[in-house]
């Protein structure tokens, strides 16, 4: 019979390299690791490993092993983070993740739905990577854009997304404002540095603006805004913000090709789940206060 731990064993070589690396992250002592090796390779009757002064290298069996150990190593934790989301009450984590760019409108609910609950830690994980609630790695995930499609999720209407093209009055100033669409090439502009995003208004602002024009470049929406702000050029900043901030002039009336829809995607194995309802509910009817007409 194979024993999981061996192949857990040859997993972690497989994929470090070395003994002392898989030792470390299984918390066994070397001599085990090899142990492990040896007998798995016994049992199987076959070279999982050629060793060399650099360490170990999978051969063709071990390549085919670590395939599988690693989709059946994906699969616990997947297990393990569903477990972790099925308490009763409202306590243990809550993981939340979204865009960078809306972090000033969340940040508040999150810490007050903590105070309320104080068995809760809360940990919010911002940026452009995609989260994948289905192994665990989040509770309630916040997506901008087209409705997310991902198999089990829960996927919810949430709120819009709308955008306007601004400058501070330092900025107008100094180099003017545009009259017209034509009138962008003229004109300095804030931008991200990815030339593939996703957000809409950044590909509004790469077909009616040269690429000499984007001067002013960042990695997240976050930072954009700062440089906005800061005077470096005309760009795009949420409706929301621009409500609460003094000393910008709207450019151009806004698009409706500028704007994203936000989603609330939850896993359907956690969606129902005290905890989880708990925060949607409270989430849901903070939103509502979110009037900056």
């Amino acid at each position: 019979m194979i024993n999981w731990d061996e192949i857990r064993t040859a997993y972690q070589v497989a994929r470090l390299g070395t003994v002392s690396g898989a030792a470390d992250v299984l918390g066994v002592h070397h001599a085990t690791v090899i142990r492990h090796i040896d007998a798995l390779e016994g049992r199987l009757g076959v070279k999982l490993f050629q060793r060399h002064a650099r360490g170990y290298t999978a051969t063709e069996a071990g390549q085919d092993l670590l395939r599988v150990a690693q989709a059946t190593d994906d699969q616990f934790t997947q297990l393990t983070g569903r477990i972790k989301g099925l308490g009763e009450g409202v306590t243990g984590d809550l993981t939340v993740t979204s865009l960078a760019a809306i972090a000033p409108l969340l940040t508040p609910v999150l810490a007050d739905f903590q105070r309320e609950n104080e068995g809760v830690t809360v940990r919010y994980l911002t940026g452009d990577r995609l989260f994948r609630l289905e192994y665990g790695e989040a509770h309630v995930a916040i997506r901008a854009g087209a409705a997310p499609e991902q198999p089990d999720n829960v996927v919810q209407p949430f709120h819009p997304q709308r955008m306007k093209m601004v400058a501070t009055e330092d900025y107008v100033s100094r180099m003017g404002r545009p009259e017209s669409v034509e009138d962008l090439k003229n004109h300095d502009f804030v931008g991200h540095e990815n030339r593939e995003s996703r957000a809409p208004f950044m590909r509004w602002l790469r077909s009616h603006v040269p690429e000499d024009r984007i001067v002013f470049r960042t990695m997240d929406n976050r930072t954009q805004v700062d440089a906005i702000l800061a005077g470096a050029g005309i760009g795009f900043m949420a409706e929301w913000e621009v409500a609460q901030r003094d000393g910008l002039v709207e450019i151009l009336p806004p698009e409706e090709s500028w704007s994203a829809s936000l989603w609330l995607v939850t896993h359907v194995d956690l969606h129902r789940t005290p905890k989880v309802q708990a925060f949607l509910s409270f989430l849901k009817a903070r939103a509502k206060t979110w009037n900056f007409d």
